[in-house]
């Protein structure tokens, strides 16, 4: 590793370093947002369009081609606060370094949100100025409420007709559960759409129709009437700060005065502190009010140094807590949060550094692997576009080139650091489909194409099926295995046979059972003798909780060597249940008792007898079959509201909400993913072309027994 003193100066220091995310529900206009933020900050001069495909950080093909953004994409740019008088702000005629990742809203591609939630140390939430807050945008709410991550609310889209600034603000308050304060009110909406009331200081942002970038805006005094708006507000944000605050709290209670400034302050560290949610409206796509969203980033979001520290275990002791302190001259840390491939640079891994530095032709260590690689190239990544840098500091985010035995979640660090931090967690995959090469020289390409989109994508599996030999490829919905296939053949040039996709069923058991299993062989049937026996139990555990093993042996009845091998096949045993050979889940197996041959015993033995005692355990534990539950809402013109209603019953279907708004019904539903194939085309003829859907898993139900008999049967089973 490089010494300190050789390391070159920052070229911004650390405390005027931001790293956030922009998030939403599909449609909110998240990239739309990203791309007036480069523009007003000098990294491109011409403004994209999502609907032209023609944005920056869209840029693979298939993101252009659907209007929507598949893989996050990161970007630098930097913000100076401009002095305006008689506005206060945080840090005028500081120049400030805005890392972005720009997250896609569709709930296939979640995994995206997850892992860039992780690293970074704040986020914009966007949502429609009419459509509210949508289940996709609760999913991002919990993902961010997870990592801890401060957030400032956009509500967008509000020149569009039916937009309502306190409706989302209310819905944002009771759906979330969060405390909000309005900082920038919108004036006027749909076509009367005119700029901000910047409420702390009082004060009209005014925009013209003219200047149709939005470049320049006019500050003005309130009127009468939006000075009582921004009275109540003001009351509001006070009230609220002085309760969560100590600092402003005490002035209050003191009697001191508060200025604009200090009301800030304190908005800031309760923003930081998660204890407040910053709320602002506007449109980014009519150009309104993206520059003082850029401020208030600034003024409310954290620097890398005003977070918690990033903290992990020690490799060597699972249960010692170590923590990261955020600095240039501490021993490296990092995090690979995505690997992508290039087509220039090969493979690029991302990370962000949580202290130290890292420079080109430093070693740097993988804990995981216990293995050293060295640094080859450091990128910093401006979408689809890169420049090669020499250093890497605390705080930031970038990629490096050349590593190869990376994984998504892995530690880089320093050999001596001794950390093994935390990796994002992803969700199962929900459906799968077989895939078939068309010809040998389609079956290489294939190989290699299918192994390095499933290192970029941890929610993408591939197996082998070992009954039929097929590929199998397993994924979060039919759009992300759709985005897949699409990948194979214009990156890899793969021609291939897609299967029906398939359910990623799952089995469980509902009550406990003792299982055993012998396995004697003699040497007199041929090959050497063998002897293993086992006995266990079966608990089932809470949902969600996964397998859990246990070793309650005593007294030696397995020897401690044999036990490993016990567990080995343990796990083997739960990745076909005995319903319909699917994978189980949250299963607890407490391994008991068994027996051993002082010759005959070995590995292999006690691997299979703990086969065979499972599959006895499980026949006796009433087991079940579990499929996924998706969370469908559905939103229609009131006319087509009961065919819509009726569609859904008819695929078991449980209508859960019904929220009218205007002409346009609400409907959220559970449904079986089992019966949502196709949907998009069904919903859209049944109500004219005229009604949208959003779907996420939800969870895993009891399947009914008249569906597990027939999908036994085509399993070729018995039930």
């Amino acid at each position: 590793m490089s010494k300190v003193a050789s390391i070159p100066p920052r070229p911004v220091p650390l405390e005027r370093t931001r790293n956030i995310g922009i998030a939403a529900h599909i449609d909110a206009g998240k990239t739309t947002l990203t791309e007036r933020i480069l523009f007003y900050t000098g990294m491109i001069h011409r403004i994209g369009e999502v609907h032209d495909g023609a944005t920056t950080t869209d840029h693979m093909e298939q993101e252009r081609e659907r209007g929507i953004t598949i893989t996050s994409a990161a970007v630098t740019c930097t913000w100076n606060q401009r002095p305006e008088e008689g506005v206060s702000k945080l840090f005028p005629e500081s120049s400030q370094r805005i890392n972005i990742i720009d997250t896609p809203g569709h709930v296939d591609f979640t995994a995206e949100v997850e892992r860039s939630l992780r690293v970074l140390d704040g986020a914009i939430v966007v949502f429609c100025g009419v459509a509210g807050v949508q289940p996709q945008s609760e999913t991002v709410w919990r993902q961010a409420t997870k990592y801890n991550v401060p957030r400032i609310v956009f509500v967008n889209k509000m020149d569009r007709v039916g937009a309502d600034f306190g409706n989302v603000v209310e819905e944002v308050q009771k759906k979330l559960g969060v405390r909000t304060v309005r900082i920038l009110i919108p004036i006027g909406s749909e076509e009367n759409l005119q700029g901000q009331i910047d409420v702390l200081n009082k004060k009209a942002v005014l925009y013209t129709d003219d200047d149709v970038l939005g470049s320049t805006y006019t500050l003005a005094d309130l009127t009468e009437d939006q000075l009582l708006i921004a009275e109540d507000a003001y009351s509001e944000i006070l009230e609220a700060v002085v309760d969560v605050d100590e600092q402003v709290g005490e002035q209050f209670l003191m009697e001191e005065p508060i200025t604009v400034a200090d009301l800030k302050a304190g908005l800031r560290r309760a923003t930081i502190a998660n204890d407040l949610v910053p709320i602002a409206g506007g449109s980014a796509f009519k150009n309104k009010g993206v520059q003082y969203l850029l401020d208030a980033v600034v003024d409310y979001l954290p620097s890398p140094l005003e977070i918690s520290a990033a903290t992990g275990m020690d490799p060597k002791n699972e249960e010692k807590s170590v923590e990261v302190k955020t600095s240039d001259s501490e021993k490296f840390c990092a995090l690979a949060f995505k690997l992508w491939g290039d087509k220039y640079f090969g493979k690029l891994v991302f990370f962000r550094v949580y202290s130290g530095t890292v420079s080109k032709g430093d070693m740097i260590y993988n804990p995981r692997t216990r293995q050293k690689e060295r640094v080859g190239r450091l990128i910093q990544v401006q979408a689809d576009k890169h420049e090669e840098i020499e250093t890497c500091y605390a705080g930031d985010i970038a990629a490096l080139v050349g590593l190869k035995n990376v994984q998504t979640g892995d530690t880089l660090s320093h050999q001596q650091a001794g950390i093994l931090l935390e990796p994002p967690s992803f969700p199962e995959p929900v459906i799968s489909m077989a895939v078939e090469p068309r010809t040998k020289a389609d079956s290489d390409k294939m190989v290699v194409g299918l192994d390095r989109l499933s290192d970029e994508d941890p929610t993408f599996v591939v197996h082998k099926d070992e009954d039929t030999g097929q590929t199998i490829i397993a994924g979060m919905g039919e759009l992300h295995l759709e985005v897949i296939i699409d990948r194979l053949k214009r990156e890899f040039g793969v021609q291939a046979n897609v299967g029906k996709p398939q359910i990623a069923y799952r089995e469980t058991i509902t009550s406990k059972a003792a299982g055993e299993g012998k396995f004697i062989r003699d040497a007199a049937t041929g090959g050497k003798s063998m002897y293993g026996h086992v006995i266990l139990e079966v608990t089932p555990n809470d949902s969600g909780k996964g397998i859990t093993t246990e070793n309650s042996v005593t007294a030696g009845a397995i020897p401690k060597e044999y036990i490993d091998s016990v567990m080995s096949g343990v796990s083997e045993a739960m990745t076909n249940g005995q319903v319909a050979g699917f994978p189980v889940v949250d299963v607890h197996v407490n391994v008991q008792n068994g027996s051993f041959h002082e010759v005959d015993s070995n590995d292999n033995s006690f691997k299979i007898a703990a086969i065979f005692a499972i599959k006895d355990a499980f026949e006796k534990a009433s087991p079940i079959l579990l499929e996924p539950i998706m969370d469908v809402e559905i939103a229609t013109p009131d006319e087509f509201q009961g065919d819509i209603m009726g569609d859904l019953n008819r695929r078991r279907g449980q209508i859960q909400e019904i929220v009218t708004k205007g002409p346009v019904a609400n409907v959220s539903a559970n449904v079986p993913l089992a019966e949502m194939f196709g949907y998009s085309t069904d919903v859209r003829t049944l109500s004219s072309g005229r009604a949208s859907y959003t779907m996420e898993p939800s969870s895993f139900e009891e399947v009914p027994r008249n569906i597990v008999e027939k999908l036994v049967a085509e399993r070729g089973g018995g039930y």
